[in-house]
């Protein structure tokens, strides 16, 4: 059998960069050398696409921009359809498995230039993955599909510059204390603050506006937190359900990737009953958001009334060693490799649809 030509491409012009080097090299490490011919497609945080013959190893510690990298170019050209090198040498790909988290990667930029080139992309196309990365918009479409979410606000920076004040007293009366204040556009819980007050909703949304010109505040929600992975395309399936606990205030970039204080259970703590809502919702979300391919869809399940509130889609999750995308499908019988194999199987579905 021949080997299926793999394009994997990771870093990125993002604040989630280093991340993004986390889960590639997960990626790597479990990918079947048999199946794969395996292209590692480096972004460099200044924009530069570099060839990379380098370890996974050198794509975790950050070293591959110094190892033998090569400059390339993704052609959106169907006719080279893959990577052009020095020479006019030409790499055809069958498939590309963008590990990048964030923009210029998770909200529909490089699926839009595979879209050109003609290339099969692992995970959501393009509309799914600009609606699911901008925090405003999925609200909007989940709202209207009658999906439960936290109460929600959001503003523009020329908005908000108008009228700081205005604006601050809107949210102080309609969400009230505690709130979170988000980037609309940025993953991960990058310049996510949790305001307790005025001064410090003051200081949450100037944090937001140095990562995106929108920002969006949602009302705090009491209960325990939850995530949801979800697999396939026109049949998707949903994992098990898995509980975030959190030694941190709250789940933010900190407590994700760098102190490993964060407590993670799966199956989580949870009776059947509202573990099925969240499966279910999870699935309507995903099909309501036009997503394909992946998807990881965060929950609350409320202290008192118990009910499933949605918080978020990813629609490229983490994929390192501790990433709850991967370990939940583990948990439900398909170990990281035979997922990384099913995640490839689906985006060539797709192309043949």
């Amino acid at each position: 059998m021949n080997k299926i030509s793999l394009g994997v491409v990771f870093g990125g012009v993002s604040s989630e960069h280093e991340v993004s080097l986390m889960s590639a090299a997960s990626v790597l490490s479990n990918l079947d050398p048999e199946r794969y011919d395996i292209h590692k497609i480096g972004i460099t945080k200044d924009g530069r696409m570099l060839y990379c013959t380098g370890s996974a190893e050198s794509v975790k510690d950050g070293s591959w921009e110094q190892k033998d990298c090569t400059p390339c170019v993704l052609s959106p050209d169907r006719s080279h359809h893959g990577l052009l090198l020095p020479g006019q040498k030409i790499i055809r790909l069958d498939v590309v498995f963008p590990v990048l988290h964030g923009k210029n990667g998770e909200d529909g930029t490089i699926q839009g230039l595979l879209a050109l080139a003609g290339i099969p992309c692992v995970g959501c196309g393009v509309l799914a993955s600009a609606c699911c990365m901008d925090k405003v918009v999925t609200h909007v479409l989940l709202d209207a599909a009658g999906i439960p979410q936290a109460q929600w606000m959001w503003t523009t920076e020329h908005e908000y510059r108008r009228a700081p004040e205005t604006s601050l007293a809107q949210i102080r009366q309609r969400l009230g204390f505690p709130c979170f204040v988000k980037p609309a556009n940025a993953g991960s819980s990058v310049g996510v603050t949790k305001a307790v007050d005025p001064e410090s909703l003051r200081e949450g949304m100037e944090l937001a506006f140095r990562h995106d010109h929108k920002v969006i505040v949602e009302g705090m929600v009491h209960g325990i937190e939850l995530e949801c992975a979800v697999l396939g395309n026109k049949e998707p399936i949903a994992s098990c359900v898995g509980e975030i606990a959190p030694e941190a205030d709250f789940y933010d970039y900190n407590a994700k990737y760098i102190d490993g204080t964060t407590q993670t259970y799966a199956p989580a703590r949870i009776c059947e009953a509202a573990s099925e809502g969240v499966r279910e919702t999870a699935l309507r979300a995903y099909k309501v958001l036009g997503c394909a391919g992946l998807a990881r869809v965060d929950f609350f399940l409320t202290e008192e009334e118990h009910q499933v509130v949605l918080n978020e889609v990813n629609t490229i999750p983490g994929f390192t060693s501790i990433s709850m995308y991967p370990q939940l499908f583990a948990v439900s019988g398909v170990p990281y490799p035979e997922l990384l194999d099913r995640l490839i199987d689906s985006a060539l579905e797709k192309e043949g649809d």
